[in-house]
């Protein structure tokens, strides 16, 4: 197969992933670093979502029989498959898509390399060319904003699933990596001084980062103490959109997170707020400014009281948690949106009725 059309069947490929990948200019380059011909050749024939063996593969091109094995092998320490091998059981491979995948992969291990050197501009190039705009593809986000733990002492009402520290609760094993997003950020100069190792993994991710070394483990005591200082930092919490255990859990800022940053500058719906908004009870605010500066959204502005922009505010709960005066709090919307099954987020990310 010719080389280009190569990388524009793979693109479309990952563009079938919920997340999405429209091709651009710089999709292309990144796709060339990540996947060489050989191995780009066997992402295309893996399936989207889906797991698969080397002997599935092999029966649909027996004349790579005996290399492809050691193919998806490196594909699975570069990152871009996820192997999950069980005892007495041939292993099983996953093509990872792009976000929350080999976006991440390179980064979670917190090193400079020349993969993350190369790879962090044309990322930062590919959010503007349409990434960004394609977090919103199909009015439903693939993640979402979630409220931070001491917002919720002051909520009028407490929805079950906005409270993070149960969905943590719910997993065994916890790994944390370093944050991709700050790291490609600062590839151009630019981003924030936040911490990095504040990006978490659960469920069969966990495990494979944790194989492979993109990522440590953790309990649930560090975790928790992590969550705590993320919140004193003034970062947001954020999940995956829909009901369910959670995979992930990003703090995110609004400078470099690819979501929030998409949301906040390209004015895209590529994250769903949480269902609470800040109100100030204007009586108590003493306008001291803390809230507009821990708002990563630019949502609150102070002139003599704070004054909260709806529209911009994504119910993240950080000024409230701030807040010296108890002034702000959260309040859940008029109409509740509970996240939406797995099945719904696929369908209306996918364009499938």
């Amino acid at each position: 197969m010719e080389q280009e059309s190569l990388y524009e069947d793979l693109a479309r490929h990952f563009d079938r992933f919920p997340i999405g990948a429209p091709m651009t200019p710089s999709l292309m380059e990144i796709l060339k670093i990540l996947f060489p011909p050989e191995e780009a050749e066997v992402a295309l024939r893996m399936p989207v979502m889906g797991k698969t063996t080397v002997s599935d593969l092999s029966r649909e091109n027996p004349e790579q029989g005996d290399a492809l094995a050691t193919i998806l092998d490196r594909m699975a320490e570069k990152g871009t498959v996820m192997k999950r091998a069980t005892l007495g059981q041939e292993a099983r491979y996953t093509l990872l898509p792009s976000e929350k995948g080999w976006c991440e992969t390179v980064y979670w291990p917190g090193r400079e390399t020349e993969y993350t050197k190369k790879l962090g501009p044309l990322w930062v190039k590919y959010r503007d060319e349409g990434y960004g705009e394609g977090l919103a593809r199909g009015g439903v986000p693939v993640f979402r904003a979630i409220p931070v733990s001491k917002s919720l002492e002051s909520a009028t009402e407490i929805l079950p699933f906005e409270v993070v520290k149960t969905k943590v609760e719910e997993h065994s094993l916890i790994v944390v990596g370093h944050c991709p997003c700050r790291q490609i950020k600062r590839t151009v100069g630019a981003g924030c001084s936040h911490s990095l190792e504040v990006c978490f993994s659960f469920g069969a991710m966990a495990g494979y980062k944790l194989e492979y070394g993109f990522g440590r483990q953790v309990s649930l005591g560090e975790t928790l103490k992590i969550m705590e200082k993320c919140e004193e930092e003034g970062l947001v919490h954020s999940v995956e959109n829909y009901d369910g255990k959670i995979g992930t859990l990003c703090n995110c800022c609004g400078c470099c997170c690819l979501f929030l940053d998409s949301r906040k500058r390209l004015g895209v719906h590529s994250i769903s707020p949480s269902n609470y908004r800040s109100m100030v009870n204007e009586a108590s605010c003493s306008g001291c400014g803390t809230c507009e500066e821990i708002c990563q959204m630019g949502a609150i502005r102070v002139a003599e009281v704070a004054v909260v922009d709806e529209g911009r505010c994504i119910g993240c709960g950080l000024c409230a948690s701030a807040c010296p005066e108890k002034a702000v709090g959260l309040s859940p919307v008029r109409e509740i949106e509970p996240p939406p099954d797995p099945m719904t987020l696929f369908m209306a990310r996918t364009g499938q009725t």
